[in-house]
């Protein structure tokens, strides 16, 4: 191999007199050449395991062509290391090896090979260099081998930064961790950094930034209200790529962060002078996208010429190139006047924290599409008498402490969410328990001066109990339950949720058991209707609530503390994560 490598050393001249000189005719040589190929088989495969072969007698027959599938951000310094490649005419078996260079998304080249998710266009290639590991981690978990061969080798790194407007960003120490990236507890209406990230489901740096603040929480069962709560956070500042991310953060007023590569605020700034982005790292460390160089051919000649290409890619001029391009060396190394200090771009490379596993990148996209899939929710609030007590430690009733933590809840939800509200006492309607005040509607429907959701909260803010109201509980829970059943959208989420501090008291209602008969007649597993229970108050009997939600997939929480709902719609939240194993169905 130390001869191999020398002999390359002066590869541009020599194949510069090649070319000038033409090519070399075979005669009586033929032979020895023969020979000489043989022994450099034997040679490469007790030094390396591949067959490697000398690169200066020339071309003869058709080229090999050799189809190299990269991570976008990667093709410009490619397509470049290609020319030369490809201009040193290396051969095998006397055959020119030629690189053509094709940019393709890692994504839809993983599930090109996995089909578990949606493609564009052809993903086959001789060769893939995708951005991170994460992906033949995942073909590997999916597909199994796939004639996917790891050769070891790091093309390149680029750890994830933090980036803001150069013009209004924070103080590089005043730069979070992931743990405090975003929020990890219930709404409260205080402003918060706002973080832009691109899709995790198609992105290694969203799906890493998943990854490192699930970590930094931690996966124990008490953790996932937190993660919910941070997932929410980054699901309102996803975007579809990079230039839209960047696009976002430059109409941010200083608050907000992007969560990219170096390698992309680079771009960004060598693209976009005029409004450049300033990088911070992380405390305690990041993730590093490392570019690994995979074969996914299994001809034996393509194999060694695809070897060939990964040898060259490891030789100073190649990695020139792509330190020339904002990447950093498989070993961190980086160029000072490309990363530039001015930029906010550190010499040295960050503390690299591990790459994630498959199995918890598998959960957390599982997590994101389940919390990302729109919501169908009715809420209902108890307007009984019972709801004007004062909460101890607040100058609020419990009415006013429910529609505050309610309305701070609609910030939970996605915009095109749908949502509607109802109010119930017993015979509030005539003779009806409950009243619809607003149907369930998208977030952002047109209402008369503003949206729906101003609509909702508008009707929130001006709820108001009925002094001598009783609770007629079981009556509303199973007209809202048919009222989703006949309005069901089966591309969303349809729930139910209770809000009250009191037990069913109706005595002209049907009776518990009468409920969860009725309810599992007319249930549907196809057309599921959680029922999400929040009761508080000292007098509450969990038992029948705890039924309505067995019956229908859903949750019932009780406390004596209704200024602890925020938290606890957190946890109903979490029981979207559940797995059709772990959970009940809902």
């Amino acid at each position: 191999m130390g001869r191999h490598r020398d002999r390359h050393d002066d590869e541009d001249g020599r194949a510069a007199r090649r070319r000038s000189g033409g090519r070399r005719r075979r005669g009586r040589g033929g032979a020895i050449a023969a020979l000489a190929a043989a022994v450099a088989i034997v040679l490469g495969l007790g030094a390396t395991g591949w067959y490697l072969f000398d690169t200066r007698d020339g071309c003869g027959g058709e080229a090999i062509a050799l189809s190299v599938a990269v991570s976008p951000e990667l093709a410009p310094a490619m397509d470049d290391i290609a020319t030369a490649f490809n201009s040193a005419e290396h051969t095998v078996d006397g055959r020119c090896v030629t690189a053509e260079v094709a940019a393709m998304d890692s994504a839809n080249v993983t599930y090109g090979i996995t089909g578990a998710g949606p493609t564009m266009g052809d993903t086959d290639s001789d060769v893939w260099i995708p951005d991170s590991s994460l992906w033949p981690n995942l073909v590997g978990e999916d597909a199994g081998a796939a004639g996917l061969t790891d050769t070891g080798t790091s093309v390149a790194t680029s750890p994830l930064v933090l980036a803001q407007p150069a013009d209004g960003g924070a103080a590089e120490e005043d730069r979070p961790s992931w743990e405090a990236l975003v929020p990890t507890s219930a709404p409260t209406g205080a402003p918060t950094s706002e973080v832009r990230l691109v899709d995790p489901i198609r992105s290694s740096s969203g799906m890493a930034t998943l990854a490192l603040i699930s970590g930094a929480i931690g996966d124990e069962e008490e953790g996932r209200p937190q993660l919910v709560a941070a997932l929410q956070a980054l699901q309102q500042g996803v975007t579809p790529d990079k230039e839209a991310a960047f696009a976002a953060l430059g109409e941010d007023a200083g608050s907000g962060y992007l969560v990219c590569s170096e390698q992309a605020a680079w771009r960004h700034n060598a693209d976009h002078p005029d409004a450049p982005a300033r990088v911070g790292y992380p405390e305690g460390g990041t993730y590093t996208l490392d570019y690994p160089y995979l074969v996914r051919t299994t001809d034996p000649v393509e194999t060694r010429a695809a070897e060939l290409l990964r040898e060259a890619l490891t030789r100073d001029a190649a990695q020139r190139t792509l330190t020339d391009n904002g990447f950093r060396t498989a070993d961190g190394a980086a160029d000072a006047d490309v990363l530039t200090e001015e930029a906010g771009f550190r010499a040295e490379a960050p503390a690299a924290l591990p790459t994630p596993s498959t199995r918890s990148v598998q959960q957390l996209a599982q997590a994101w599409n389940q919390l990302k899939l729109d919501t169908r929710l009715l809420t209902i609030v108890d307007i009984s008498g019972s709801m004007l007590e004062p909460v101890p430690g607040t100058e609020m009733n419990r009415m006013q402490v429910t529609t505050a933590a309610a309305t701070e809840g609609l910030d939970m939800f996605p915009e095109d969410s749908e949502l509607g509200l109802w109010q119930f006492s017993v015979r509030i309607n005539n003779d009806l328990d409950y009243r619809e005040l607003l149907p369930v509607r998208e977030l952002t429907a047109d209402a008369e001066g503003g949206t729906h959701k101003d609509a909702i909260a508008a009707a929130l803010a001006g709820m108001e109990p009925r002094p001598d109201g009783d609770t007629g509980l079981y009556d509303t829970y199973l007209a809202a339950f048919r009222e989703m059943s006949r309005s069901y959208k089966s591309d969303r989420i349809n729930a139910i949720l209770m809000l009250t501090d009191g037990n069913n008291d109706d005595p002209d209602s049907i009776d518990i058991d009468e409920l969860i008969s009725t309810i599992e007649q007319e249930s549907s597993v196809e057309r599921p209707i959680p029922v999400f229970t929040i009761a508080f108050g000292p007098d509450i009997d969990p038992a029948p609530l705890q039924r309505i939600a067995e019956a229908t997939g859903g949750e019932a929480y009780t406390t004596e503390d209704p200024t602890e709902i925020g938290d606890i719609f957190l946890r109903a939240f979490a029981q979207r994560l559940d797995t059709p194993e772990e959970g009940d169905g809902g």
